[in-house]
């Protein structure tokens, strides 16, 4: 299986590389406009495929699938021209930076049956997966230290997986949404998401100018409490307290849901399995939601 990789920045490089470089299933390319770090991937995880471009990769060589690790802006032109292809298609969140460029891709994944996913981790991390449905409340952190900025780069580069992971968690349908966001100077510092159902809530929090850099997971309910800490610690309580920690021999890749994602792709675009489109869309479309709350605000 003839595999592209699409873009070699700090994303690609810590997560995703030491992941797919090692599998003995698949051929994996590298496309990047810089050579310096084109060189130093190549050396470094033993690549023979090199290309300084995806025009250069996709006229060069056929590929059964693509992972897209490009800045944000970049994405929709890089998508398409793989869409148009027919390749199977992974992106690193967001799909695009606005909802009406992730329905127009959404679209041509569906027109070319070509399989798309974007990369939310979460859904595959092991901690986060175990809890799915198994809450009344839900509540989920992500905060970051001395970070306000734009609305809508906070929001569809960062506090997206929050989004996508409250509904990925929820144990029922959504069926009423409250969005409220704080604006300083033209900036985003906090913001928060409350979806509701029947019988739960699912809250989602991020403050951009918080003392640390942390993310907590809270799922409560049953006479129970789960919590995960930066997706490396859960403490499980139920009248008694249970800590534990990712072993030492368990690699963050598969901690944080990397390797599980990329199994799912992969398996995807062997099956040709269809886009999920009202998950991407969804999410997509909440995003665009709490900016437009954001930019009023501010």
């Amino acid at each position: 299986m003839r595999v592209l990789m699409v873009g070699l920045g700090d994303i690609a490089r810590k997560a995703y590389l030491p992941v797919l470089a090692t599998r003995g299933d698949i051929e994996l390319h590298v496309a990047t406009r810089d050579p310096a770090v084109r060189a130093h991937v190549a050396l470094e995880h033993r690549l023979a495929h090199q290309h300084a471009s995806l025009d250069a990769a996709l006229a060069a060589d056929r590929f059964d699938a693509a992972f897209v690790h490009a800045a944000t802006p970049a994405h929709p032109d890089l998508v398409a021209a793989l869409l148009e292809r027919g390749i199977a298609t992974f992106v690193d969140k967001p799909l695009a930076d606005t909802l009406a460029a992730a329905e127009v891709l959404v679209e041509q994944a569906r027109r070319r049956a070509a399989p798309l996913m974007v990369g939310f981790n979460r859904r595959f991390a092991p901690d986060y997966a175990a809890l799915r449905g198994r809450g009344s409340l839900i509540m989920l952190e992500k905060h970051r230290h001395r970070q306000p900025d734009r609305a809508r780069r906070v929001v569809f580069d960062d506090f997206i997986h929050v989004v996508d992971t409250l509904h990925f968690l929820a144990p029922a349908p959504v069926r009423r949404r409250v969005v409220e966001t704080q604006m300083t100077d033209g900036l985003l510092h906090a913001v928060t998401l409350t979806l509701a159902g029947d019988g739960f809530a699912a809250i989602g929090v991020m403050h951009r100018d918080s003392g640390l850099d942390e993310e907590r997971l809270d799922v409560l309910g049953a006479g129970e409490r789960h919590t995960v800490l930066d997706l490396a610690e859960r403490i499980d309580t139920a009248g008694t307290q249970q800590r534990r920690r990712r072993g030492d021999w368990t690699a963050v890749g598969r901690q944080r849901g990397f390797e599980a994602m990329c199994d799912d792709f992969l398996i995807a675009a062997r099956e040709r399995r269809p886009v999920d489109a009202d998950a991407i869309l969804r999410t997509h479309a909440v995003c665009e939601e709490i900016v437009r709350h954001a930019e009023a605000a501010g």
